[in-house]
């Protein structure tokens, strides 16, 4: 048993009969009355988020977890397969549980949380940042160049980020997988 002073982001908690795992928590300390802790949770079986507050010393039931480096293989349409970099063994996770699959490359190294006392996957927490090649753009037009100007761009993955207008087909570019936004372009 934790309490609210445990809250971190990334713990994974047992509440509302499921387990959820706290995105984003602030402690608040009013002027009057008693402090309190509000979170954002999400759940790991069904990916909903919620709000929550809790009062200060409010006790949580905290869930054990380990994490392991695993390496992303492929979508076969149904399941998203990985395998564990330490002793080769494979999991298929669904979409639910990925918080950005849409940005997700074949070879790349994410972090999975296993639940100790059953071995089922909880979450996955990918790199901060990919790289990605820029697969079709339209082309920036001369002289539209007002402040951060921005286009679609559709990535090797399939997913569309917006781009400044002197990005071109075949660029590779940085992308922050927290909010899918474009970072910077990648020199070679």
């Amino acid at each position: 048993m934790a309490n609210t002073s445990d809250i971190r982001n990334g713990l994974c908690i047992r509440y509302n009969h499921d387990i959820y795992k706290i995105i984003e928590f602030l402690h608040v300390k009013p002027g009057k009355g008693p402090a309190f802790v509000r979170t954002k949770l999400k759940s790991v079986t069904t990916g909903k988020v919620i709000d929550n507050t809790f009062s200060a010393g409010h006790k949580i039931d905290d869930v054990r977890v380990e994490t392991h480096k695993f390496q992303y293989l492929y979508n076969d349409g149904e399941y998203y397969h990985f395998m564990n970099e330490a002793d080769y063994t494979q999991i298929q996770l669904t979409e639910g549980a990925l918080d950005r699959p849409d940005l997700l490359k074949e070879g790349e190294i994410v972090t999975i949380q296993i639940n100790t006392e059953d071995n089922m996957p909880l979450s996955v927490d990918m790199p901060a940042t990919v790289i990605l090649e820029v697969t079709h753009t339209e082309p920036g037009v001369k002289g539209n160049t007002a402040t951060n100007a921005t286009k679609p761009a559709t990535v090797e993955t399939g997913a569309e980020v917006n781009v400044p207008l002197f990005i071109n087909e075949g660029d590779k570019i940085k992308v922050e997988t927290e909010k899918g936004t474009y970072k910077e372009r990648v020199k070679e």
